[in-house]
């Protein structure tokens, strides 16, 4: 049975919107876009926190994350593994954090979100958020053996990542993650950042430059970063972002930096 895409999204937390406006044209067709500003501080658990309650009513069920350096040259590969997740019963799938590339060693358990795709409908239906975040820990061997991973340099106890509680709740809720395998192309000519990152059927998906911060502010970054936007696939049948604001974030973070000044005026009087 297909999943229709009225009930498939896309969503993408910003850091540089120079790259956003270079790479949405290259989203899977069809389906909707959201955007989150995370130039102010809303990203990582908290973007996953504030999205999550955002989307709840949008009947959306399957939710793709895609960083704006995030650049798909075989988008409608997306539309065939969301159909294996789903006839699968995964609830997660993604690139893992350490194990995979050679220069990423974080925890090989854990996805790295600058591409995955959720069960946001099965999320939906036992999410906790105060349950969710208490697990941020790690308990030596406890998810047992790894197997052979392609790289051996990654740390099975790392919380590199604030958003790694919100995938360990769902290991210990029992959700199952499908892992997908990426490859360094440009490892040869000196770029050793560079992901092609492959579908469940080992076929090319899409390429993640990385360090999407340094757009049009670093020569060496956006030189490399505009190489590989030229290998995007255009979407003839694209939608505007629809860009999901948190107005209360902003004034929370103007509250606490502000909060934080007078501790300090205080500490030296």
């Amino acid at each position: 049975m297909e999943v229709e895409k009225k009930n498939i999204a896309i969503i993408t937390t910003v850091f540089n919107w120079d790259l956003y406006k270079e790479t949405q044209g290259f989203f899977p067709s069809g389906i909707r876009i959201f955007a989150v500003d995370g130039t102010k501080g809303l990203y990582g658990i908290k973007s996953i926190r504030f999205f999550l309650h955002k989307l709840k009513r949008l009947n959306i069920h399957w939710l793709i994350m895609a960083d704006e350096d995030v650049v798909f040259t075989k988008p409608e590969n997306v539309f065939d593994l969301i159909k294996y997740l789903d006839q699968n019963g995964f609830s997660v799938c993604g690139m893992r954090d350490g194990g995979e590339l050679e220069w990423r060693n974080k925890n090989p358990h854990i996805i790295n979100t600058f591409f995955s795709v959720l069960n946001l409908k099965d999320i939906h239906s036992i999410y906790n958020e105060k349950e969710m975040l208490s697990h941020q820990y790690i308990k030596p061997g406890e998810f047992g053996e790894l197997g052979e991973l392609s790289f051996s340099n990654y740390d099975e106890q790392s919380l590199f990542e604030s958003y790694y509680c919100f995938f360990l709740w769902l290991i210990r809720k029992g959700r199952k993650t499908k892992f997908l395998k990426a490859t360094n192309p440009y490892k040869e000519k000196g770029d050793y950042a560079t992901t092609r990152l492959l579908d469940h059927k080992g076929r090319e998906l899409l390429y993640h430059t990385w360090y999407a911060r340094f757009y049009n502010k670093d020569e060496k970054h956006t030189n490399r970063i505009k190489q590989i936007i030229k290998l995007g696939k255009s979407n003839d049948y694209y939608s505007s972002p629809i860009l999901l604001k948190d107005r209360v974030f902003h004034l929370r973070v103007f509250a606490y930096k502000y909060y934080r000044r007078i501790l300090r005026k205080i500490k030296y009087v």
